[in-house]
């Protein structure tokens, strides 16, 4: 079957309201409990409200974290001074961050239908996004979600037709921490991951072993606690 992105010559144009104009919400949050790497599920509604046939959609979606959004506490804000310095300063510090972008394809639908997005739960602390949602204690974090893809759809003669997810399309959705803890500790309990240079962690593996202990983690609380090495 021809893909074309315009109607075939001598056909009537049926206009902009011809092409689909998807909308997009999320539904609910949870965590994904059996994955190879950490997940967290978004439910994805998108719907057309003209009642427009879609055959597809190609989607692509970039999340970002949009600190400014929300109000902290003291205690809060002391965890967030290595990312944004001084409270008096966040006015020009809180800029947004990356924190992941997902793919995903949209069966055909008329009206509405629902998918679910896969988001890794990367707890690298290195990454500013995940330091972020680590120093939050609860209540909820700010995301702004970015979609752009193709959309396939059925042409007047039947054949099949494409067009751009607008660049505009966005929304908002505010993420209870609870649902990010719960998936990042149902993978990680109890455990932070930290990167170290080779030679760090090669020094650590000669003190653990000179020490007699059993762990790297038990070698840098006994570093921390007595201050040699």
């Amino acid at each position: 079957m021809a893909v074309s992105a315009m109607l075939s010559a001598g056909e009537p144009d049926a206009g902009p309201a011809a092409v689909p104009d998807p909308e997009f919400a999320i539904l609910a949050a949870r965590p994904l409990r059996h994955a190879a790497l950490p997940m967290m599920s978004l439910d994805l509604a998108v719907s057309e409200p003209s009642g427009r046939p879609v055959w597809l959609i190609a989607l692509s979606v970039a999340i970002m974290i949009e600190p400014a959004r929300r109000r902290y506490d003291d205690a809060t804000g002391e965890r967030l001074l290595e990312l944004f310095g001084s409270p008096e300063r966040w006015a020009v510090t809180t800029h947004s961050l990356v924190w992941s972008t997902c793919e995903v394809l949209v069966p055909a639908f008329t009206q509405s239908t629902v998918v679910t997005l896969s988001v890794p739960c990367s707890f690298d602390m290195e990454l500013a996004a995940v330091k972020y949602l680590y120093a939050l204690p609860d209540g909820e974090a700010p995301l702004a979600l970015h979609f752009n893809g193709t959309i396939y759809y059925p042409g007047p003669d039947g054949q099949i037709q494409m067009t751009l997810v607008p660049w505009t399309k966005s929304i908002d959705y505010r993420l209870e921490m609870a649902v990010w803890r719960q998936t990042v500790d149902h993978y990680y309990p109890n455990t932070a991951w930290v990167a170290v240079h080779t030679e760090t962690l090669e020094a650590l593996q000669r003190a653990k072993l000179d020490r007699g202990l059993p762990t790297l983690d038990a070698c840098v609380r006994t570093l921390l606690e007595h201050g040699d090495g």
